[in-house]
């Protein structure tokens, strides 16, 4: 009798154990989708799914791909200033078709043995190959907008039979919480972008400059403005009508853009006028990027839709702002850099236009 209750205790710690392991996993999981559907940003969205998710689900690799198709997700991620190196492991595929596995659409988790032609293309981001995987659809409104890709080393974490209940009802949270980052972080962008140009606005601009001196004056480092304005802007609208001064606008932002980091900003201040930032930047360079600038303008002619060819060019002033002199109340500094800015430019038309002048530094 004694060695029958010494059974059943032991059974009975057995289940009790058990039932708190099961508890802790719950809890843990809960955990992960209250982050997942607390975030409120794309790249908070990204790093719960890469560092999150992988710790809490005891993952060797996590890749996420996702469907670039109508959103232009890429070109989104450089408006929110997200480059590959920030998440190696976020993949685009330009159509649905390029996340077929073995010529099949991907509409139900696939899981099994890693098989190298297969899946290969979800993991070569990782840094190990996983033995086992999980790659399983994101689907919203019957449509595949990605797949998460689940790695292990372990050979029985993920085999064909077992059970998907839990691995697709998190892919329905993530691929809400995607959808719904992404719609805002979009609108986000309209408030903060010129719908002419799309590039930023005054108000972003402006709001991104309290922000960038905030950070040069903690991490110690130098930053430059630039107020460039097109010359003669009023003979192109005269000449070429208000669609064709539209179209040079419009390409003279491209043509900046295309001159400058993903870190940096430009935005259109108003009219012709555009601002740029360039961040971590000494005076030198801030000169080289204008000259650059002025050459990509200037040097070859702006072809417009219904009257031909229109040459451009840009005056451009320089203001630089250095860790020694980045003090004081921040709105009131980047007013004086701002100011700077347009004194420099004021000077370069005063020279002729089509040319670059500086500002005292400080």
């Amino acid at each position: 009798m004694h060695n029958e209750v010494h059974i059943v205790r032991a059974q009975l710690q057995d289940l009790i154990s058990e039932a708190r392991h099961n508890q802790s996993i719950l809890n843990r999981h809960q955990t992960l989708d209250l982050q997942l559907i607390g975030a409120h940003s794309f790249r908070e969205l990204l790093q719960h799914i890469f560092v999150t998710l992988a710790e809490i689900c005891e993952l060797d690799q996590v890749s996420l791909s996702l469907v670039n198709t109508q959103h232009n997700l890429q070109e989104m991620l450089a408006d929110l200033k997200i480059d590959k190196e920030e998440f190696p492991f976020l993949l685009f595929a330009q159509t649905e078709t390029d996340l077929q596995i073995a010529g099949h659409p991907l509409k139900k988790p696939i899981l099994g043995e890693f098989d190298q032609t297969m899946h290969q293309s979800l993991f070569a981001c990782c840094f190990e190959q996983p033995v086992s995987v999980a790659i399983i659809p994101l689907i919203r409104q019957s449509k595949l907008i990605g797949s998460l890709n689940l790695g292990s080393a372990q050979p029985e974490r993920f085999v064909s039979d077992m059970g998907t209940d839990f691995i697709e009802r998190l892919a329905s949270i993530i691929a809400i919480c995607l959808e719904n980052v992404i719609n805002s972080e979009r609108l986000t962008q309209i408030g903060l972008t010129d719908a002419l140009t799309n590039v930023s606005n005054r108000r972003c601009v402006e709001q991104r400059m309290l922000e960038e001196i905030a950070r040069a004056r903690r991490q110690h480092y130098s930053i430059a403005c630039m107020y460039l304005d097109i010359d003669h802007f009023k003979k192109i609208n005269d000449l070429h009508g208000h669609q064709g001064g539209d179209e040079v606008l419009k390409e003279a932002a491209k043509r900046i853009k295309a001159e400058l980091r993903l870190s940096d900003t430009i935005g259109r201040f108003g009219g012709e006028e555009f601002v740029v930032l360039l961040i971590n930047t000494s005076h030198d360079n801030a000169k080289h990027v204008a000259e650059r600038i002025r050459k990509s303008i200037a040097d070859k002619a702006f072809l417009l839709s219904m009257t031909g060819a229109c040459d451009v060019s840009l005056s451009i002033g320089i203001a630089t702002l250095s860790d020694n002199h980045n003090s004081g109340e921040i709105e009131n500094t980047a007013q004086a850099l701002l100011s700077r800015a347009d004194r420099a430019l004021y000077d370069a038309k005063e020279k002729g236009r089509n040319c670059v002048c500086e500002a005292p530094d400080v």
